[in-house]
């Protein structure tokens, strides 16, 4: 998830200090992300480089942005060759939540109401990322167009 975009540094508290897993979450922190090449790909296209600059300078994680979803729905209406990208990176992250709800019910039948591997709070806390998308401004233009 952090390759795509989903960064959260409360996750790496879940691994210990010094530990191989934290030390390349570290490390993918302070990458970009696919989003984050994404909209780069879009501003060397031309497509308002500066809103989306000033929109990417709000997180870490994507946040929903009128800036981007408005360079979004011209890519949907303008430029069909970057509207399938678009599609493909909306086909992407709804796969990612059906995953994620296949793995909220194998732990649900596996371990029930226990606390999760990693540290969570096990399917409750599954549960609360089911409907989180990575990529939330592709989402937020679909009555748009």
């Amino acid at each position: 998830e952090f390759l795509l975009g989903l960064k959260h540094s409360k996750h790496l508290e879940y691994y210990p200090k010094g530990s191989q897993e934290r030390v390349r979450l570290e490390r993918r922190l302070g990458e970009k992300s696919l989003w984050d090449t994404f909209l780069h790909f879009l501003s060397t296209q031309g497509l308002d480089p500066e809103k989306l600059r000033q929109a990417k300078e709000q997180g870490d994680s994507p946040i929903p942005s009128e800036e981007i979803q408005n360079v979004l729905e011209q890519i949907y209406r303008n430029h069909s060759d970057f509207a399938i990208v678009c599609e493909m990176l909306t086909d992407l992250d709804e796969g990612l939540q059906e995953w994620r709800y296949r793995h909220v019910q194998m732990v649900r039948r596996t371990i029930g109401a226990k606390s999760g591997t990693g540290g969570s709070s096990g399917v409750d806390y599954l549960k609360g990322t089911l409907m989180k998308p990575i990529f939330p401004d592709l989402w937020a233009i679909r009555d748009r167009f």
